[in-house]
């Protein structure tokens, strides 16, 4: 039985494509820096959705925190996952 070269072949050029951009992207991003006092904030943020309404402003946080494995017996992950967000509506007069 032969083997289908052209499946192999389209399939090597589309993850190819994904790692050469994901290199690329890598090599020449700046690094952002996270500031410490927000690193903070999210790491003491209470598990869950939370909505807290101001005069002009609604603030809100979320976050999530699981353990994952990878496989049967494979490694455990920690995943937490945290935003902050804020929405702000002025009327101009």
């Amino acid at each position: 039985m032969a083997i289908q070269m052209t499946p192999l072949a389209v399939f090597a050029l589309r993850y190819g494509a994904v790692a050469v951009a994901g290199f690329a992207a890598g090599k020449y991003l700046k690094r952002g820096r996270f500031p410490r006092a927000v690193e903070h904030e999210l790491n003491v943020a209470p598990e869950g959705i939370r909505l807290r309404r101001d005069k002009g402003q609604i603030s809100g946080s979320a976050k999530v925190t699981r353990l994952a494995r990878i496989g049967r017996f494979g490694p455990k992950f920690r995943i937490d996952a945290a935003a902050l967000g804020r929405i702000r509506i002025r009327r101009l007069a």
